[in-house]
């Protein structure tokens, strides 16, 4: 984990209690005498969202709904602070592409650095979501909210003449279809050994979780269409869940003709992840 990542360490549970008492009802204590939750159990991972939104941002107030994907927020703070590594400037202007109805990525981005944050959705019901999460905490007025009304579409008709953006981040769908998704959940779960019944404990509405192709389709996609961009952002980012995928997707920038293209790579435990990034600068 980023060595800046103030959630490297275990959690203090009595302390997220504190500010967010709900939580009291995940925790338990394992069998080497550690408080802890069910991390595979979607409720509890929510619970913990919340508590640690309010203890070290002061979020009166963050949910999503049953079925919309739940993320882990100390892995996506620390590709915020690879991003601010990446581009060494007190004030950015971030560019979500798929926030969700967690809007974890502006949420962070702000209340953590200080940053200027747009983000673009095409579900309207998470996008409701995400405006009901930016109403109910002044300190996120701020937090610039879009629809993607072309889904075909991923920065073409969403960056406006006069926009500009430090960069631009992505937490593209992984999958290529449900069972493709169904199929590496169940993978997971053997590999973890799992037992709880509900194994997705990310959750995940389809546009969330797969795209045609897959993550390298979607990339690739945009990719591409950064080209008409070229002068309105600075760096181009995606997340790449599979290390696999990075030779076919960097071919595939290349073909762009950036100036520079960099994989950063993350570690959380013993996940490793990375993201790839690019720019005509």
């Amino acid at each position: 984990m980023h060595p800046k990542n103030p959630f490297a360490k275990d959690y203090d549970f009595d302390f997220l209690i504190q500010h967010y008492p709900s939580l009291k009802d995940f925790v338990f204590v394992n069998d080497y005498g550690n408080k802890t939750i069910k991390f595979a159990d979607k409720q509890s991972v929510k619970a913990l969202n919340a508590a640690l939104l309010k203890a070290h941002y002061s979020l009166d107030y963050w949910d999503i709904p049953e079925h919309n994907l739940c993320p882990p927020i100390p892995g996506r703070l620390d590709y915020l602070l690879h991003i601010a590594d990446l581009i060494p400037k007190a004030e950015l202007r971030l560019l979500d592409i798929g926030t969700g109805a967690n809007l974890i990525y502006p949420i962070l981005a702000s209340c953590h650095f200080g940053w200027q944050c747009s983000a673009s959705e095409v579900d309207k019901d998470a996008l409701k979501n995400a405006q009901e999460i930016i109403d109910r905490n002044p300190v996120l007025a701020d937090i610039d909210l879009r629809q993607q009304g072309f889904k075909n579409s991923i920065l073409e008709h969403l960056i406006q003449p006069g926009d500009y953006f430090d960069v631009v981040v992505c937490n593209p769908p992984f999958f290529k279809n449900r069972s493709d998704a169904q199929q590496r959940n169940q993978r997971k779960v053997r590999n973890l050994q799992l037992q709880e019944k509900e194994t997705l404990n990310f959750g995940g509405q389809a546009n969330e979780l797969w795209y045609k192709g897959g993550e390298e389709a979607f990339v690739k996609k945009m990719a591409l269409e950064s080209v008409q961009f070229k002068d309105q952002a600075h760096w181009f980012t995606s997340l790449v869940s599979q290390k696999e995928n990075l030779k076919n997707i960097k071919r595939a920038i290349n073909k762009t003709q950036p100036t520079a293209v960099k994989v950063i790579d993350m570690e959380q435990g013993n996940k490793k992840s990375r993201f790839v990034a690019w720019t005509f600068r």
